[in-house]
């Protein structure tokens, strides 16, 4: 089959891999849509640690199941319609134990640290399949990762109505934060430098837009979320807190990245920081928020390219020229 390697940070090609076999518990999967994230991007530049190469990427995804390994569970068939948690847990160390998995100790991913959806076949375990209603195209589907992360961050956070709450990044993940804080009855300003994202945020019901933190005059927030990774987007995002106030840390900052906080500010005003670490119980709910409508995924969704073209995916996803952008493997809608 044809899939997208990456043999080792900076070397990207599409090329020819053996097709997957599904082992015990699992399905392959023919994919109808992948996305692409930052991971994606960090994968690709050596800045992502889990990761082993060479490898296929891709772990935003949904596919029809086209062949079933021995004792799968979920009365699963070929032909069924799904999108998959690409979440890897190992189940027996302490933070699995404890209900955890995000934080498992031998944490992996499909996509991350095995092999991928950029690719025209993908094996999975069955129990990570979860069932699409007809009406969802592939690319709604692979959309449901993105959301699943983003509901476990809100969960991490928290929010009440009447709150009003900054996100900073109007890429995908801020758009999908947006909606998600405002439909918990949050009222939301939206920042990002790359200003042509903000009217997006703006159709979407954002309270406020600004191109920077510093353009909001001072004004003083219940609780921030940086969906950037970006340090300087982090500080400004703390700076804006009230007293009393929350911030989640979403994007994904390298890892040697640090950050000038006043500890003085965390006692003083009781400032809480939380992060939040991918997919955790979050997934179902997901699908359920996308099924009925309540992400708006015609917004999200601006580009789709050919699995032939995996490397200009990725430089398009770099420039920020677009929010979502997917790779068909089976062609448009398959």
């Amino acid at each position: 089959m044809r899939a997208a390697i990456i043999d080792t940070p900076g070397s990207i090609r599409v090329g020819d891999v053996p097709d997957p076999k599904p082992g015990d518990r699992q399905v392959v999967l023919k994919v109808g849509a992948c996305g692409i994230c930052g991971t994606d991007l960090h994968i690709a530049d050596g800045h992502f640690p889990p990761t082993p190469y060479p490898i296929v990427p891709g772990h935003e995804f949904a596919g029809e199941i086209v062949e079933l390994g021995a004792d799968v569970p979920g009365g699963w068939q070929v032909g069924d319609r799904v999108a998959v948690d690409p979440s890897l847990f190992c189940g027996y160390c302490g933070p699995c134990r404890a209900g955890h998995g995000n934080l498992c100790a031998n944490w992996g991913a499909t996509g991350d640290t095995v092999d991928g959806a950029f690719a025209e076949y993908v094996a999975v375990p069955a129990a990570n399949c979860y069932r699409m209603p007809d009406e969802l195209t592939w690319e709604q589907g692979a959309l449901v990762e993105p959301v699943s992360c983003a509901v476990h961050g809100v969960r991490r956070v928290g929010v009440e109505a009447g709150e009003r709450f900054l996100v900073v990044g109007a890429g995908t993940m801020g758009l999908i934060m947006q909606q998600l804080l405002q439909r918990a009855g949050a009222e939301v300003t939206v920042v990002d430098r790359n200003t042509a994202r903000l009217g997006r945020a703006a159709e979407l019901g954002a309270r406020a837009v600004a191109g920077d933190v510093a353009d909001l005059d001072g004004e003083r927030f219940d609780a921030a979320a940086d969906c950037t990774g970006a340090v300087p987007a982090i500080e400004a995002a703390f700076d804006s807190l009230r007293r009393g106030g929350r911030l989640l840390v979403f994007g994904v900052a390298p890892e040697q990245a640090r950050v000038a906080l006043s500890p003085f500010r965390i006692y003083n005003d009781e400032i809480t920081v939380v992060g939040s670490m991918a997919v955790l119980h979050s997934f179902g709910p997901a699908l359920d928020l996308v099924a009925s409508g309540a992400i708006d995924t015609a917004a999200l969704l601006t580009d789709t390219l050919p699995l032939e073209q995996y490397p200009e995916a990725l430089e398009l996803m770099r420039s920020g020229a677009g929010l979502k952008v997917q790779v068909l493997p089976g062609g448009s809608n398959v």
